[in-house]
């Protein structure tokens, strides 16, 4: 499956794979030297990402740098072609890998001996490219019996699989072009109202398009007879950051949790230094996300607004007074749409321009809805979000219906989403998240 998209990149895979997967077995056998093959394993991983994935934005900041000194140099034409291609699905699957290696030294897993069932756990199809990271004590013992799938989890996997691709092409990529057009416009727009409802249809897109993904990879995963962990949980509805970051992409931001912000210290030291952790914690996490600076600034606004949050308890005092937390709610996703202007912008310059007319209260208001595309988009919007506001007003809790009449709903519901994916799917996108 993987060789598909580029049988050379098998090597880089296999060979990751293989040091990690004989890094954990020699811990067991050489255990004075366990440190010795924790570090090969993380250097093996991270330098295949400063290889593959970061070698040109490396080049590109010293020609900079040097060039400030008066010195010129051009080390990016240096960079090896194949140096500049990044394999699909690099980030997670290192990740995933390097995941194995520190569990195993901090003897929260003991290693495989077996090495399909190890490269079974590392390259899994349904979550190889794109996530959910998956960590080994949660699917290596599932895959030591193979067990047949039961009814329920063949339903379950099915209703995941079409709900993800229902978010994905019928949502995602309806979105995608309206999206596109505003960030590659020759001459953007200066419509404060514009730039709002563009942002906050990238922040449905973006969201539909990963949790489509993570949807499919968990049906399918359920298909074959294993669980995967939930990696989207409503995060629009949170009504504070850190809840924000409780509910995105879940698997990544616990694998930032356990293996760079407690090591680092956590939450268990002097406030300065706490705050310290949490910056190098989302500053780490920009960079993984991608070798750009927009992507450092996104995470840097993050870093800031969390840091607030927690020096002023704010999110907690508003809580505390009538429809405080629907305030929080809304001031949590303000932060959070000014922070994607820069995880979607095509440069630096560009995020602060749509950011800064976002907040000019300026500009006609009125033409951005003379087309077509926009109305539809704006119905995706708007359904989405009604959509969040079922979940955080808490209606998916009650029961309005009898079990049959339950079943039947929910039947005819993947029925009509089924033929909404067939009828109503925009134009084929790529998957955003292929990109890290």
């Amino acid at each position: 499956f993987y060789g598909w998209w580029d049988w050379r990149f098998l090597f880089l895979i296999v060979g990751s794979g293989l040091i990690d997967y004989c890094a954990g077995l020699a811990m067991v056998r050489f255990p004075d030297r366990r440190k010795l093959w924790l570090l090969l394993s993380v250097f093996g991983n991270i330098g295949s990402l400063a290889v593959f994935k970061y070698s040109g934005f490396f080049a590109e900041n010293v020609d900079f740098l040097l060039g400030l000194l008066g010195v010129h140099t051009n080390l990016r034409a240096a960079v090896p072609n194949f140096m500049l291609i990044t394999p699909v699905g690099i980030s997670f699957y290192t990740f995933q890998s390097m995941s194995y290696t520190i569990d195993v030294y901090r003897n929260e897993l003991k290693p495989t001996k077996n090495v399909l069932h190890f490269f079974a756990y590392l390259s899994l199809f349904p979550q190889l490219v794109a996530g959910p990271i998956v960590r080994a004590r949660d699917l290596l013992p599932q895959l030591e019996t193979a067990q047949p799938t039961t009814e329920q989890q063949r339903y379950e996997g099915l209703y995941l699989i079409v709900h993800g691709f229902f978010k994905k092409v019928v949502v995602a990529d309806n979105l995608a072009p309206i999206v596109n057009a505003a960030f590659g416009a020759a001459a953007p727009e200066t419509s404060t109202l514009y730039w709002w409802l563009i942002v906050t249809m990238f922040g449905i897109q973006i969201y539909c398009d990963f949790a489509g993904y993570s949807d499919i990879a968990r049906g399918l995963a359920k298909w074959l007879g294993y669980d995967f962990a939930l990696n989207f949980d409503h995060p629009y509805i949170s009504q504070s950051l850190r809840e924000f970051w409780t509910r995105w992409h879940i698997s990544l931001s616990t694998w930032f949790r356990d293996y760079v912000y407690i090591p680092l210290g956590g939450n268990k030291v002097k406030i300065a230094r706490e705050y310290g952790n949490i910056w190098m914690t989302m500053l780490i996490s920009g960079l993984w996300h991608g070798a750009a600076w927009t992507f450092v600034i996104w995470a840097a606004i993050h870093a800031f607004f969390i840091t607030v949050e927690r020096f002023t308890g704010w999110t907690r005092k508003l809580k505390k007074v009538p429809f405080g937390g629907y305030v929080a709610t809304f001031i949590v996703m303000v932060q959070v749409w000014v922070a994607w202007v820069f995880f979607r912008a095509e440069s630096f310059s560009q995020g602060i321009y749509i950011v800064r007319q976002m907040f000019a209260f300026n500009g006609d208001p009125y033409h951005v809805v003379d087309s077509v595309l926009f109305a539809q988009a704006m119905v995706l919007t708007g359904a989405m979000v009604l959509r969040e506001a079922y979940f955080r007003f808490g209606l998916d809790k009650r029961t309005f219906l009898p079990v049959g009449a339950r079943m039947i709903t929910g039947q005819v519901s993947l029925a009509l989403l089924i033929a909404a994916c067939v009828f109503l799917r925009g134009p084929g996108a790529q998957f955003i998240y292929f990109q890290f």
